[in-house]
């Protein structure tokens, strides 16, 4: 019996040990495809089964009711302004389409490089995986149904899955949407001179002014709650309404999330380029608008595209909780069309155009990202079958 033993454990002793395999970030990333009844990340299911129902079906009601809203609005004044009349304007198009969305892959590049160099060099990735995460963030953001920062929420997650830390991918994108609307305000400003000169349309200064020293005071106060590190707090009013895991996660570490920002705005050259270069990523917003004005028929100036893309953005900005901006756009371009002598038919088509374009960049993007998904699971299963 004392040998048997003494075999069991030597044979024991030189069994290899499999370790676990690591767990897979994208696990538990959603697809835009889910359902009310996808399964719910493990750190929720912790919570009582009946809260968290009751929370996720609330949070999904109130984006289904912003949606309704959205495109209610956006029905409405397609009919007001003739629905047929509006499509026929698109449709002479045509091939203005096609070059309207490549161009706007020049836009995508620069915000790229806004994000892609405030990340320290040692641990940023490639440029063009970058670019292949912003490329599917936006697209997100325009064409899934929920808030515009849905997509930012994704490209933090796929950084991390790529390689990036976890609290320095969820910080660069927190500090990227702080530089990139620091370069909003500086871009409204501008398009605020051109309405000025262009369109005589002094009595609107006041109104903007106000509006912009709101939004100056509301990033400032963004910018200091990052330096002064109360992402601690987020914590607790998170982990009450998130069920999702990845966020479950990052707020756990809001301490470390804290120390990543103050790091990155460490980096000043490096911030400077990033805010340099958003500048220049929303003044080439606005070809993108002349060229939809060419497309149109409508005559044209670059000083009328500035002032579409400048206050349009900035209303967009303001409302981004409407998913996709549904209606919300095309009533800002309505909006501007009246203040520079644009009809409200060529107005309203050349935001049609843009969700054209949206569409042709957009849903490949979707797909890439269905394909990334499913390429990473292939591999968990096979690492786990191992």
């Amino acid at each position: 019996m004392e040998s048997a033993s003494r075999l069991r454990l030597t044979n024991a002793a030189v069994e290899p040990i499999t370790p676990d395999p690591l767990p897979d970030p994208l696990a538990d990333l959603p697809s835009p495809c889910s359902s009310a009844t996808s399964k719910i990340a493990p750190d929720a299911a912790a919570a009582p089964a009946e809260g968290s129902q009751r929370k996720a079906l609330l949070q999904k009601l109130a984006v289904l009711l912003l949606a309704f809203a959205g495109i209610s609005l956006l029905v409405v004044l397609l009919v007001r302004e003739g629905a047929g009349d509006i499509l026929r304007a698109i449709s002479t198009a045509r091939w203005w389409l096609l070059a309207i969305a490549a161009y706007h892959v020049l836009p995508l590049l620069l915000d790229t490089f806004t994000w892609w160099v405030i990340i320290p060099s040692e641990q940023r990735l490639s440029f063009r995986l970058t670019l292949f995460l912003r490329w599917i963030g936006e697209s997100v953001s325009n064409l899934v149904p929920a808030s515009s920062l849905g997509g930012d929420i994704l490209r933090a997650r796929l950084a991390w899955a790529f390689g990036v830390p976890l609290n320095l991918a969820s910080a660069s994108v927190i500090v990227h949407i702080t530089i990139g609307l620091l370069g909003q305000i500086v871009f409204t400003l501008i398009g605020l001179l051109a309405l000025i000169s262009t369109a005589g349309r002094s009595n609107v200064t006041v109104p903007c002014l106000i509006g912009i020293g709101i939004a100056v005071v509301s990033v400032g106060g963004f910018y200091q709650v990052q330096r002064f590190g109360i992402f601690r707090l987020i914590q607790i009013m998170v982990s009450q309404i998130a069920k999702d895991g990845f966020l479950q996660t990052l707020v756990a570490k809001g301490g470390r999330l804290d120390s990543a920002v103050q790091e990155i705005y460490q980096r000043r050259r490096s911030i400077l380029w990033s805010f340099g270069v958003s500048v220049l990523y929303w003044l080439a917003g606005s070809v993108e608008v002349w060229l939809a004005l060419r497309a149109i028929g409508s005559p044209a100036t670059f000083s009328s595209a500035l002032i579409f893309e400048s206050v349009g953005q900035g209303i967009r900005s303001v409302l981004f909780f409407i998913p996709g901006a549904l209606g919300v756009q095309e009533g800002g371009y309505m909006l501007v069309g009246g203040l520079i002598g644009v009809p409200a038919d060529a107005a309203l088509a050349i935001s049609l155009i843009r969700r054209v374009r949206e569409l042709i960049l957009g849903l490949p993007a979707l797909v890439a990202w269905q394909i990334t998904e499913g390429n990473r699971f292939l591999r968990k299963t096979r690492t786990e079958s191992c």
